[in-house]
């Protein structure tokens, strides 16, 4: 049973990572952005180029990944989202068709596999990523073998956590960012750019789901379309937690992975899927606007 917990937690935290993102971006800027998942493909991909071109572990991958998935969402949010503001659907479409580009540029290295060139790491094969020797194994704690590269990664997830709580509460980019939650008009008439403060926060929410990504590579096989269904598992997150909420962020990806993890050793993938599908749907038909809803004017 406790190995069962420990599981949920470390699936809870990579939820995390992806769902921060996701929360601050939506909150923030009203921007559904189904690429989100493909910034956890980056991040994974990034993990296995560093090992393969730089001969590097995954401790350095963290965070050239971070950089990595950030620049890429800062890109799209100049060049796509910005343009579309206040335009749900549209945003939704039109990053819908940058998760696709991106994607198929993995597939075809970037383009370059039309001219007979392979870049060693991309393409539509499988890759892995080997962990570390000190991140395989178990360590035994008051009589408990706690699996220490799960161990790892909810570790990595509280640090960043705990930044981006010190970021949105103890510094003055935090302080215009939940002012722009609460009322955008109202923000910018008081001076703040919204336009750059909303960059900022869109390639922040990136780089931690690049993160979520080298994580995810160190236990699961890496390929082009991995982050398709984590996009909505992270949007699972956001919607049961409450739009703009960091506490709620950190209180549903636990629950729902903690619920993903026991019905799992319990039964199967499939039905843990459908239970915690089932367990949103009870939450939103209750508490629309999540557990704790972000209040705006």
């Amino acid at each position: 049973m406790l190995d069962a917990i420990f599981i949920g937690l470390s699936l809870g935290s990579i939820l995390l990572l992806v769902a921060l993102g996701l929360a601050i971006t939506y909150g923030a800027m009203g921007v559904i952005n189904l690429a989100h998942g493909e910034m956890v493909m980056i991040g994974a991909y990034t993990a296995v180029l560093v090992r393969i071109w730089l001969n590097l572990g995954l401790l350095v991958a963290i965070p050239i990944a971070f950089v990595a998935a950030a620049v890429t969402g800062y890109v799209i949010e100049r060049l796509i989202v910005r343009r579309l503001y206040g335009r749900l659907f549209d945003t939704l479409l039109a990053t819908w068709g940058v998760s696709i580009l991106l994607q198929q540029a993995v597939r075809l290295e970037g383009g370059l596999s039309f001219f007979g060139i392979h870049i060693a790491g991309l393409g539509s094969g499988l890759q892995r990523v080997d962990l570390p020797s000190w991140l395989i194994g178990a360590v035994k704690i008051a009589g408990i073998d706690l699996n220490i590269y799960r161990s790892f990664i909810i570790l990595v997830t509280l640090a960043l956590t705990a930044i981006t709580w010190a970021i949105l509460y103890r510094s003055s980019v935090g302080m215009q960012v939940r002012a722009i939650m609460r009322n955008p008009r109202m923000a910018a008439a008081s001076g703040i750019d919204v336009g750059r403060i909303n960059s900022l926060t869109f390639a922040y929410g990136s780089g931690l789901a690049g993160v979520a990504g080298v994580m995810m590579a160190g236990f699961k096989t890496v390929f082009p379309d991995m982050g398709t269904s984590l996009v909505v598992d992270g949007f699972l997150v956001v919607v049961v937690g409450g739009v703009g909420s960091l506490v709620g962020s950190v209180v549903a990806a636990a629950m729902l992975g903690q619920i993903n993890g026991m019905v799992a050793l319990l039964s199967n993938d499939v039905l843990a899927r459908a239970v915690v599908f089932a367990v949103v749907v009870a939450i939103i038909t209750y508490w629309p606007k999540g557990l704790f809803s972000y209040k705006g004017r």
